[in-house]
Formats: structure tokens, sequence, C-alpha cells
């Protein structure tokens, strides 16, 4: 999988495209939720940055993918870590976190995939269980 820069729009922008393909498909809700909160701007991106986004990570996945296990399955521990490691301005981090929770939201239905990275981003961030309002229940664990 590629690097980005550190707090560049392309590493926030692939958290957000993260939560986006994480319940295995990307709904219109989804992607409106986030037009609505003006997301390409937020992150400085074009206004086609983030489809881009989604776009790359979902090519960066195929192409280490080893089996016939869904896209985010190919991220384990190691990767969000990596992942979120991007993302270091704490400004930026709430930022992110805020427009991946609304995406996840979007659809009425927050799925394991998108809890996961959720609250991986919580956690390497050091933020607190109420910036994203996730219902108390035991943490997902990813296969190694």
């Amino acid at each position: 999988m590629r690097s980005y820069p550190r707090n560049s729009p392309e590493a926030a922008a692939r958290i957000v495209a993260l939560v986006l393909i994480a319940d295995g498909h990307v709904c219109r809700s989804e992607f409106e939720a986030l037009n609505q909160l003006d997301t390409a701007r937020e992150l400085g991106l074009s206004s086609e940055g983030l489809p881009q986004a989604v776009q790359t990570l979902c090519e960066d996945l195929l192409m280490g993918a080893h089996s016939d296990r869904s896209l985010i399955a190919q991220v384990d521990g190691a990767a969000l870590a990596a992942i979120m490691a991007e993302v270091q301005d704490s400004t930026l981090q709430a930022k992110v976190l805020a427009l991946a929770t609304a995406a996840a939201r979007a659809d009425r239905h927050l799925a394991e995939g998108e809890t996961l990275v959720l609250e991986a981003a919580q956690r390497h961030w050091h933020l607190s269980d109420a910036v994203i309002g996730l219902p108390a229940k035991q943490p997902v664990r990813l296969a190694a």
C-alpha cells in the first residue's frame, strides 16, 4: 500500500475512504452526506479528490489481495496503525473522524467494518469515546 506525506489531504481522505468501503459497499447516502459537509474542501482536495481516494485505496487493496476475502480484510492491525500514523495533526484528526463518522452513519447502519476503522482511529489518536459516540460494546478484533 502506498504511503502519503504526513497530514496530507490524501492521507486524511484515505481514512474516510476506508470507512466508506469498510462495509463492503459504498452507498449514495454516504457520498451525499460527505458532499453536504463539503468534505473535499474540508480536507483540501479537488472536487474529484474523494472519489479518487476511494478508487486509489481499492486499487492498493486489490494489489495486495491474496484471497477472495473482502477488501477490508486485507487491512490488518499494522496496516491500520500505519494509515492512522499518517495523520498526526490533532485538528485534522478531529476533522477526519467527524467526517468518517458522518459517512458511516449516513445509511443509518453502523457496520462492523466501519466500527472497526472508527475505533482504530479513536485508539491510535487517543480520542475519547464521546467523540464518535459509538455504542458501548466489545471491541472488534482484526484477523492477524
